[in-house]
């Protein structure tokens, strides 16, 4: 058959480069990586066979095979499992590039260490390609279960990769290694010698459910009265020698299992190289039986975000695999979990869609939603600091429970934490979030409800008008900057009690009993003072806002821009709309400060001018006092060409 010779894409080329220079030190997870694959493999030709009757193979004795010969320098990992077709090789093997290889090389560029670039390769994934910061030269031959013909690539890593067709392929792949010479300086060892093989087989995949084989070595030739070793002896087949114990880690108690093999299982699983930052064990018996081994990560993967972000939960019935990201068993929110769930008394042949709807699987789903949120809750305690990398790395998502976990919405509430005017960041940029317990332990006396802004950054909240008088009471607000906070403070009531108020939202009544007393007299004779400029200025902007009022939470800006206690937002109203949503333009409030000098001079001046011409430079103050409301919150004017017009022929005539 023909040779097919494909070029790497460049971006492909370049990783590629990056991983034959060594950028990871510990060149000996390639055997992990390889090995991991090779178990995938048979797992999936496991659960085909159980499901297509027609697929015709031999599953009788699946198994991992590890073959050296140290006169060629190469090492064989070869597995009978699904297999690959041809057209698998050209998208799997053939190409790594894909629409986050750019931004993951310029993040691996701008790494500041060795330890972060590791960390960077893990969440991308490249397994396979690990094999090349060992090997001058990557050869893969397999055939796909079903399929009479396999697929042989080539590559030595250089820029370019060969494909061609092969009739006697056996069923399943294999990938052989020509390694490169031996530097120990370098910690390229030895790869061809059985003791580091089994080293490594034993560090790294010892829990592997499938037999990890390799051919015993010969025994010490004895040798006969002339010298010369036996015949028979050097004729003797060698039987191959099984490396791992094959050992479910999730079924074995926690002192039989050291944390070193709870990683390495970690790392089978999500392929992240990097230990997980918590590992959490549930163990349910009675009517339905199953046990569970769930990881959470350290990092949060680059696509967690992404749409058909693959879960991490792999489903086992009696130690068989399943599926590799059962979703029926953890909500989306929690989909950064990792981890094995084996149940007893499920079917082998369950689908997705029967996953979907059985009571067995819901009851699962709930009680392991319940172990990792209590978890966390536990880690905040025990563990502060840990706790605080997992908001950082995961809070956003977490916070997506809020509107989907009903039943565990306190639960989740009570394990969020956010960033308030109370502690301002570190010297370094980090935030030092306060969870809501800490909130109302801390509110001042008579105060009724938890306070938040929402904005696009810290910095837009803290400056926006609409803190003025929180700040000056020392009323502690809360400061949510995560796209989600805009939904879910809408949709939660209240915790402990204490109802959610945006600071932007309705009327503000702060104070003591006496202050609001004092306040409301003078309220009062500004009511009076005010009502002639409240009247007109709301009949000038009507077709902007519903009604222009006096603020009582301005001290030292003119104005700002409010909205009805339960109208949408206009930045939620914007991420409706993105999305599809027609959302129906809603007026907005305009408050305005009576002790601002602008404000009490356009009063004034409206006083003076009862009509008549001089009304029309007064319309165009009351326009830029809406305008400059409205940027003060971020917002954006319907036509910024006449406001800067407006603004540019007023300071004409102040100079």
């Amino acid at each position: 058959m023909p040779t097919e010779t494909f070029e790497f894409q460049v971006e492909a080329r370049q990783l590629l480069q990056m991983m034959i220079h060594s950028i990871y030190s510990n060149k000996d997870v390639f055997l992990r990586e390889l090995v991991s694959n090779a178990s995938d493999a048979l797992d999936k030709l496991r659960l085909e066979a159980l499901r297509d009757d027609s697929l015709h193979a031999d599953v009788s004795d699946l198994h991992i095979e590890i073959e050296v010969d140290k006169q060629a320098r190469t090492l064989t990992v070869r597995d009978n499992g699904i297999g690959m077709s041809h057209d698998e090789v050209v998208q799997l093997i053939g190409t790594i590039a894909n629409s986050g290889t750019a931004k993951f090389l310029k993040e691996l560029k701008e790494a500041e260490n060795a330890s972060a670039a590791e960390g960077l390769i893990g969440q991308f994934g490249v397994g396979f390609y690990s094999s090349f910061m060992v090997a001058d030269e990557v050869t893969l031959l397999t055939r796909r279960a079903g399929e009479s013909q396999g697929t042989r690539w080539a590559s030595t890593g250089e820029g370019t990769y060969t494909i061609e067709t092969v009739e006697d392929a056996p069923q399943g792949t294999a990938v052989t290694l020509r390694l490169k010479p031996e530097d120990t300086e370098d910690r390229l060892y030895d790869y061809t010698s059985p003791w580091k093989i089994k080293e490594l087989v034993k560090r790294y995949s010892d829990f592997i459910t499938w037999p990890i084989r390799m051919a015993a070595e010969p025994p010490a030739p004895s040798a006969d009265a002339d010298g010369e070793a036996s015949a028979a002896e050097e004729q003797a087949p060698r039987e191959p020698e099984t490396l791992n114990s094959m050992k479910a880690l999730w079924a074995r108690s926690r002192d039989e299992v050291t944390d070193d093999e709870y990683h390495e299982l970690y790392k089978h699983i999500s392929h992240d190289w990097n230990n997980p930052l918590e590992v959490i064990r549930l163990q349910a018996e009675g009517t339905f039986e199953y046990q569970a081994l769930l990881f959470i990560p350290a990092h949060a993967p680059q696509d967690l975000f992404m749409q058909g972000y693959q879960r991490g939960i792999q489903l086992y019935v009696k130690r068989v695999f399943i599926m590799d990201d059962c979703e029926a068993l953890m909500p989306p929110y929690l989909r950064f979990v990792k981890g094995v769930v084996d149940a007893q008394d499920l079917s082998l042949n369950v689908s997705r869609e029967i996953l979907q709807q059985d009571r067995q699987i819901q009851l699962m789903h709930r009680r392991l939603a319940k172990k990792v949120l209590s978890t966390v809750k536990d880690m905040m305690s025990a563990n502060p600091e840990r706790y605080a990398t997992l908001w950082a790395e995961f809070g956003r998502v977490l916070k997506e429970g809020l509107l989907s976990d009903f039943d565990n919405r306190d639960a989740i509430l009570g394990i969020s934490s956010f960033a308030t005017t109370h502690s301002a960041p570190t010297e370094d940029g980090k935030e030092q979030p306060t969870t809501l317990r800490q909130y109302v332990e801390r509110m001042k006396d008579g105060q009724e409800h938890i306070f938040y802004l929402t904005g696009e950054s810290r910095q837009a909240i803290e400056n926006s008008p609409h803190m003025e008088a929180f700040r000056a009471k020392g009323i502690e607000v809360l400061l949510l900057t995560d796209p989600v906070d805009e939904v879910w403070v809408d949709a939660v009531p209240e915790f402990d009690g204490k109802q959610f108020r945006s600071v932007a939202k309705g009327e503000v009544d702060l104070g003591t009993e006496e202050e609001k007393k004092e306040a409301e007299t003078e309220r009062g004779k500004q009511q009076e003072e005010y009502a002639g400029l409240l009247s007109w200025m709301s009949q000038q902007l009507s077709e902007t806002v519903k009604e222009v009022r006096l603020s009582s939470r301005l001290t030292v800006s003119p104005a700002c821009i409010v909205s009805d206690a339960h109208d949408v937002t206009p930045a939620l109203a914007n991420m409706y709309r993105a999305m599809g949503q027609p959302i129906p333009e809603t007026k907005r409030i305009l408050e305005l400060n009576p002790t601002h000098a602008l404000v009490s001079g356009l009063n004034r001046a409206h006083t003076e001018r009862a009509a008549g011409a001089e009304q029309t430079g007064l319309a165009e103050a009351a326009e830029l006092i809406y305008g400059m409301a409205l940027l003060a919150e971020g917002g954006e004017l319907s036509d910024p060409s006449r406001f800067v017009k407006l603004m540019a022929e007023r300071l004409e005539r102040t100079l």
